[in-house]
């Protein structure tokens, strides 16, 4: 049977079972089935029955499943606070410690000169269009040219633009681990890394933080967890929802081990340079000239833009361990969304130029005068007990449960907050660490004062030492 001949008999035929005859009959190859179901799928799922009243093809109902990714999509956050009760004492207005959004307050703006360089792009017309899917070759040799080092030197060609750093993160996850396989994460650490890794079939593995020791890893526990299928470690430094920053030391220590087990390291330095005075923050890559590492970092939260959604990943290859297919599957993977906000890209150049030094000064020194307050205001609290940060914008605390029989959680403490005194902290269940909230240190100093003087009010009337708790005997 010639080719023309097989497409007019498959084209006239009416169902399966006809098929399947002419197929006994040697007539037309047992391809033709497989041909037919391809081409007819769309009219079967949309319960069209185009080949007759075949019942084993026809729906009696609408079903219209989602896919595996989506089911598998969690985000821990959405997850706790949705289904917490947040309502609010009406007579005091609501203090919200718990959004990561340095805007939320209204009162840090990004500088005067990053918001004209965005117009003056949008002026010229000339951006409106797409951009190359790992983005302009302008703003990725300027963001190269930022951040270069002698230990660690980038060209364009290292940089692959994403969408905010999540979308930066989101390629490394996807690029590096394949199903079945596991990244380890930290614990407590952003939640974003298990609902990215989880979606696509990659298992989470959380190493421990220590916060006695500011928050640096537990190596030891790190290592235990490493298998044949551990595909990456993912940093996180400076830290969310910590506020942590590794000193030199530390980051070395980190990367003997990653260059024992041959393992890359996803170093997510959203925070990079957001440091108290009297600390350093050290690029992870500018420490090695072993281990291969893909940092991910972004405008958001320096800029206090997080809204523009720009980030990025530096490549920093090493022994050429990314070159056969890492860094060509992250150009791969760039073309699912075909690049991030073409504006912010062509406004990158004069963005990292023309912001002033004084600007991230001011920032980090509102955000360090904050968290001092915080940390000596709560520190006087019966039952908490603060970690005084090192950078970033968060503080952790801790909450001796058992000293308040009211609540069994920290979910339930951070929920009857909201309900009593209207501050909002989150809870670090999100975050897979009980007994602990965290708070944002972007807010307006006034209300750091206020939001102290509710929490101990708060927690005045709930701290019960032991022996109250059992009864006097």
């Amino acid at each position: 049977m010639n080719y023309g001949r097989f497409l007019t008999v498959v084209g006239r035929a009416r169902n399966t079972e006809l098929l399947s005859n002419l197929i006994l009959q040697k007539k037309i190859p047992r391809l033709a089935l497989v041909t037919m179901a391809s081409s007819s799928s769309s009219y079967v799922n949309g319960n069209r029955n185009c080949h007759g009243d075949n019942p084993q093809v026809k729906r009696a109902k609408w079903v219209v499943p989602s896919s595996r990714m989506a089911k598998n999509t969690h985000n821990p956050i959405r997850q706790i606070v949705d289904n917490m009760k947040i309502e609010p004492n009406p007579e005091k207005k609501m203090i919200a410690l718990s959004i990561g959004d340095p805007t939320v307050f209204g009162n840090l703006e990004p500088p005067r000169e990053i918001e004209e360089a965005v117009i003056d792009c949008i002026h010229t017309r000339k951006y409106n269009g797409y951009a190359p899917s790992i983005g302009y070759e302008s703003a990725r040799a300027a963001i190269a040219k930022y951040y270069t080092c002698p230990e660690a030197p980038l060209e364009a060609k290292d940089v692959i633009f994403g969408s905010g750093c999540s979308g930066a993160l989101d390629l490394c996850i996807s690029v590096l681990a394949n199903p079945g396989q596991n990244i380890l994460v930290p614990r407590p650490g952003f939640s974003l890394y298990k609902t990215l890794a989880e979606s696509i079939g990659v298992e989470i593995r959380h190493y421990n933080l220590l916060p006695e020791r500011g928050w640096e890893i537990d190596l030891d526990h790190l290592q235990s967890l490493v298998n044949e299928d551990t595909a990456a470690i993912v940093v996180n430094n400076p830290s969310n929802p910590c506020g942590s920053v590794f000193t030199k030391e530390h980051i070395q220590d980190i990367l003997h081990v990653a260059e024992r087990l041959r393992m890359p390291i996803v170093a997510d330095e959203i925070y990079a340079d957001m440091v108290f005075s009297g600390h350093s923050f050290h690029f992870m890559a500018s420490l090695t000239t072993e281990v291969p590492i893909l940092s991910c970092g972004g405008i958001a939260k320096r800029y206090v833009v997080p809204g523009w959604r720009l980030g990025w990943v530096l490549i920093n290859d090493r022994h050429g361990a990314f070159e056969a297919e890492v860094r060509n599957g992250l150009q791969r993977l760039s073309q699912r969304i075909l690049g991030p906000n073409t504006l912010i890209q062509a406004a990158m150049p004069r963005i990292l130029e023309d912001t002033p030094q004084s600007f991230y000064e001011g920032i980090m020194a509102h955000v360090q005068r904050n968290a001092e307050l915080f940390f000596n205001g709560v520190s006087k609290i019966p039952g908490l007990t603060p970690i005084m940060p090192c950078g970033a914008m968060y503080m952790m605390v801790g909450i001796d449960i058992d000293k308040f029989p009211a609540f069994t959680s920290d979910v339930e403490f951070t929920q009857r907050l909201v309900s009593e005194q209207s501050v909002f902290c989150l809870p670090a269940s999100c975050f897979q660490y009980p007994d602990f909230f965290r708070v944002v240190l972007t807010l307006p100093e006034e209300m750091v004062s206020e939001a102290c003087e509710r929490i101990q009010e708060f927690c005045a009337q709930h701290y019960m030492e032991e022996i109250a708790a059992n009864g006097a005997l």
